[in-house]
């Protein structure tokens, strides 16, 4: 369970830093159980697995030490929690992961463009229906990001755990269908009220890949960003997915920050 104090300590940190503290991941494994939390007073907190966490000062307390004791608890209180995320590329990250062992061992880019005046309309796109187009995404989802990490291993449990957000809207979800098979997906994210909206998952048939599928995606996700209003548009990429970064750089995107995971070796 959430203390009281935590949603203010994650927006004071988000608003410092220019980005979320947590994954979404880590806070609907917290609400669910599957993730513990340990706090320093009420200055400092970090999400933990048996095998991960991600930790957050609250910037008016930084540079005084609470991120090692709490990375001292965090490593004294679980079993082997050999992986640690910082969402942003930090000095004092930095610093921290090598006084504890953590060597970084992958990044993972969001990147950020204009979204402008855009218009067009795909006839083979249409908006996700909660409850009837689970399983063929979940699906497809599965095949498209077979090698990734986390996204890959989305479950029924964790659609529905993002269809009760408070940013979900069905109308942001775009599902790109060739007669009765889905080919492909561009799921949008925009918090209520934010200026900025985020390209949260984007996702092809491996079957299919280099026709243009993701190109008719970006395009129809532009387009509903710039029907709502937005002017910025965001998405997480990693590093080193070279195909992505290609695609995405012809929209205009560029590096706005990176994530780093670190891994400890016992």
């Amino acid at each position: 369970m959430r203390p009281d104090w935590f949603d203010s300590l994650v927006r004071r940190a988000t608003e410092a830093d220019g980005q979320p503290p947590f994954s979404d991941q880590a806070l609907i494994d917290l609400d669910a159980g599957d993730r513990q939390l340990i706090a320093v007073d009420d200055i400092a907190v970090a999400i933990h697995s048996d095998h991960e966490f991600e930790l957050v000062v609250d910037p008016d307390a930084r540079r005084r030490g609470h991120g090692k004791r709490l990375t001292e608890q965090v490593l004294a209180e679980t079993e082997k929690p050999r992986r640690a995320w910082a969402h942003g590329d930090h000095p004092a990250s930095h610093a921290l992961a090598q006084q504890f062992g953590f060597d970084a061992v992958r990044t993972l880019l969001q990147l950020r463009a204009g979204v402008g005046e855009r218009a067009g309309v795909d006839d083979d796109v249409r908006a996700f229906r909660p409850g009837t187009d689970d399983e063929a995404w979940l699906a497809l989802n599965a095949k498209a990001f077979a090698e990734h990490p986390e996204q890959g291993k989305l479950t029924q449990d964790d659609l529905d755990a993002r269809k009760a957000e408070p940013w979900f809207d069905a109308d942001d979800f775009l599902l790109l269908w060739d007669g009765a098979e889905l080919t492909g997906f561009a799921w949008l994210k925009v918090p209520p009220g934010a200026e900025v909206g985020e390209f949260y998952a984007v996702g092809v048939d491996p079957a299919l890949q280099g026709q243009g599928i993701g190109a008719r995606l970006m395009d129809a996700g532009f387009a509903r960003l710039s029907a709502r209003g937005i002017r910025t548009a965001s998405l997480y990429v990693e590093g080193d997915n070279s195909p992505a970064l290609k695609l995405y750089g012809r929209y205009g995107f560029g590096q706005h920050t990176i994530d780093v995971q670190y891994e400890r070796v016992l």
